[in-house]
């Protein structure tokens, strides 16, 4: 039943950020260009230099072999995406991808730990450490410990 429920709030994430992707961008986070510096010094996987068949694949790995990522710090760039449990009273965020032809999209929860979340559908640049966790039997993958950097633009 959990995980039921569970695939059920990736879809309502994905439904949600499909129907806001024209939601207009803001500039977000709240980071100062020193803190900006020890993140990107200290990130072992970049995806936001990849192409977006790179990126949807290398995604896909962190779910097929997640041991391979655990401890690493990740910065990904996708679509901002939020859900609100109600029996667990929980928020959930989420950072979507796409594919290249954008037919198919993932998405991998983070913790957001500084800052105020952006506007649903937004673009965003993550920065998080990969790790995993149980809930019943199912396993996911999140980055703990997330920071959304703000927009270079």
């Amino acid at each position: 039943m959990k995980k039921m429920k569970r695939i059920m709030v990736v879809m309502v994430i994905l439904v949600m950020t499909f129907s806001l992707v024209a939601c207009g961008s803001s500039n977000s986070g709240n980071g100062t260009a020193e803190e900006e510096k020890s993140l990107a010094e200290s990130i072992d996987v970049d995806l936001t230099n990849l192409s977006a068949t790179m990126v949807y694949s290398e995604v896909f790995n962190m779910f097929a072999a997640p041991d391979d990522y655990i401890g690493k710090t990740v910065k990904m760039e996708g679509l901002f995406a939020s859900y609100h449990d109600d029996s667990t009273n929980k928020d959930y965020y989420a950072c979507i991808i796409e594919d290249a032809t954008a037919c198919c999209a993932q998405g991998l929860e983070f913790d957001l730990v500084k800052g105020e979340h952006p506007e649903e559908g937004e673009t965003v640049t993550v920065v998080g450490v990969f790790d995993t966790y149980k809930e019943g039997e199912a396993m996911y993958c999140i980055l703990r410990d997330a920071e959304i950097l703000p927009s270079e633009a």
